[in-house]
């Protein structure tokens, strides 16, 4: 592995501007998904993100209640000395959510906050008021796997907080990041990953929203992967033109190899997998994610391998990989939808509503529930049914198909399982390797924040 370069200072206030500058010098930018209920332990973290060897974006995650919006339930955990799972940004509006972003802001590290929120509108309030212009989620994709708030309720709340979003953040460009690419985390196929990403990214827009990233998640097999992010690009160019937008792409989020080493080689794989499909930011996994929340440490072990390996990749060539049937599909999706309203809204519920648009396995009471997918010999994800859903050409591939306890499981720790093996195969042949191509031990669970003598010097 080569060691990676100091990261360039990129003094912006544009989220999206950072982005931009930090793909136009060749370096990925990578992000944790990293959220303490202490001030003082969430500060902690977003400098160590800040001090990383990688061009990073620090993160502040939610915790569960302030998601719900209930704010009682955070004030009577706190006084009874109770961690959230999570940081509390609107019980701590004001003074200490402005002493934790000190000497932070507007020095060329942007923040996102995330949430999962199905409605919003106080959060987006709290991010406005700190200082804060950028967040991310989506009224389909905070709403379908999460609870049972009504899509309409979430379409209402969310173009209620689209515009307040929009027009709050004084002398900052509003930044908002689509999580429909990520539906589920595992075994939705990607053309409909790419179709709500996109979708998505369309209803920001109809609410005022001009700066945009466009999720996807890394899925089962990297060739399928590099065709949904190629048919994600295209469609991001044929319909959001007067946008800045930008491609994101997750570490895998479904079960994850249960070896330090496995879990480094598929942190590894999805960093090389962004480069070669040309997304523009990272989201990272550690090595804890089979077993636990991690720590700082683990997350900035991450986030510095993520950066290596990206630096490696860019050093080799690699033919390219068309959009293939993803985009095909993807964009009978999308005009279904947008053939049921011009008001996104409203489509997005006329869509679902119809089977328009069909989650496999999800089971809200706004989802037909009628679509399933598998995975085929290659690894690839494919529909089995797909109810009423416009997919060209696949309505009768696997009519046959029958689902089972002992598929289902198999599907679901696919990945897990294949970069297990790889690790073990790695260690048998080549020792050096057996911690991923990094060859750097994980911090250990009680290790604390990385060494000064591992921070950049560079803010």
């Amino acid at each position: 592995m080569t060691s990676t370069q100091p990261r360039p200072v990129l003094l912006t206030g544009s989220f999206g501007g950072y982005v931009r500058a930090a793909a136009a010098a060749g370096q990925l930018v990578v992000q944790p998904r990293m959220g303490m209920s202490a001030p003082a332990a969430m500060r902690a973290g977003l400098l160590a993100t800040r001090d990383a060897r990688a061009v990073t974006i620090g993160t502040i995650t939610l915790d569960s209640y302030t998601r719900v919006g209930d704010h009682a339930a955070v004030a009577d955990t706190l006084a009874r000395g109770i961690d959230l799972n999570g940081y509390p940004i609107v019980h701590f509006a004001g003074d200490t959510n402005d002493a934790l972003l000190d000497g932070l802001l507007g020095t060329g590290f942007p923040i996102q906050v995330r949430h999962g929120s199905a409605a919003p509108g106080a959060i987006f309030a709290a991010i406005g008021q700190a200082g804060l212009a950028a967040s991310e989620g989506g009224p389909v994709s905070y709403c379908l796997p999460y609870g049972r708030t009504a899509l309409t309720d979430s379409v209402r709340h969310w173009a209620a907080a689209c515009e307040t979003f929009a027009s709050a953040a004084a002398g900052l460009e509003p930044h908002l990041e689509t999580f429909g690419g990520c539906m589920m985390g595992q075994l939705c196929p990607p053309s409909l990953l790419v179709a709500i990403s996109v979708l998505e990214a369309m209803f920001f827009r109809q609410h005022g929203i001009r700066s945009i990233s466009l999720s996807y998640a890394q899925q089962t097999n990297a060739v399928q992967d590099q065709q949904a992010i190629a048919a994600l690009r295209r469609l991001a160019t044929e319909l959001l033109p007067d946008v800045d937008w930008h491609v994101v792409l997750y570490t895998y989020m479904g079960v994850y190899p249960a070896s330090p080493e496995g879990a480094c080689i598929l942190l590894e794989e999805s960093a090389r997998l962004a480069v070669r499909s040309g997304a523009e930011r990272l989201i990272v996994k550690t090595v804890a994610e089979a077993h636990r929340i991690p720590t700082v440490a683990e997350n900035v072990f991450a986030l510095e391998t993520a950066a290596a390996a990206a630096g490696d990749e860019r050093s080799l060539s690699y033919p390219a990989v068309d959009d293939g049937e993803v985009y095909a599909e993807a964009r009978a999706l999308v005009a279904a939808v947008l053939d049921c309203s011009a008001d996104l809204g409203r489509a997005l519920r006329t869509a679902f509503a119809k089977g328009y648009l069909d989650v496999p396995y999800c089971l809200h009471p706004d989802n037909a529930g009628r679509s399933r997918s598998y995975l085929d010999s290659d690894g690839q994800l494919r529909w089995a049914v797909t109810g009423a859903m416009p997919i060209p050409g696949r309505r009768a591939e696997r009519a046959g198909h029958r689902l089972s306890s002992a598929n289902l499981l198999s599907w679901l720790t696919y990945v897990g399982r294949k970069f297990d093996s790889i690790a073990v195969a790695a260690r048998l042949s080549r020792p050096e390797l057996a911690g991923g191509a990094s060859a750097r031990p994980a911090p250990t669970p009680d290790q604390g924040l990385v060494p000064a003598s591992r921070r950049s010097t560079f803010a």
